[in-house]
């Protein structure tokens, strides 16, 4: 079920999400990127297994307590599997493309050392 999931997720992705995967697939930042890839029980918007980031695109639903607490309990998850997340607003990812992809860039490099 949830492989279906991902595929109907890649299917229909947001305009933040589809403007930020535009930057990330092809190795444009030297390392590849996974669109809507499962982690565990989870869905991650992108996730770069061999540097073990997770990026995750985040609409107004993740503001409120119930998605707050989703958030903290998924983040955690990918936590202790190692993962790093990097949570943006889907308005900042609009807004600041170059600035959430620089972040990213920043975050990979400083992983790197």
């Amino acid at each position: 079920m949830t492989d279906l999931r991902a595929r109907s997720l890649r299917r229909n992705m947001t305009e933040a999400e589809k403007r930020l995967w535009g930057r990330l697939r092809g190795n444009r930042l030297g390392v590849h990127f996974r669109r809507q890839h499962r982690v565990g029980p989870y869905i991650v918007d992108f996730a770069c297994l061999e540097r073990k980031l997770i990026v995750e695109v985040d609409g107004g639903q993740h503001n409120e307590p119930k998605g707050l607490a989703r958030d903290d309990r998924r983040t955690a998850f990918l936590n202790r599997d190692g993962y790093t997340v990097l949570r943006f607003w889907n308005n900042d990812v609009l807004a600041r493309t170059d600035d959430v992809v620089e972040t990213i860039w920043n975050h990979l490099n400083k992983a790197e050392l």
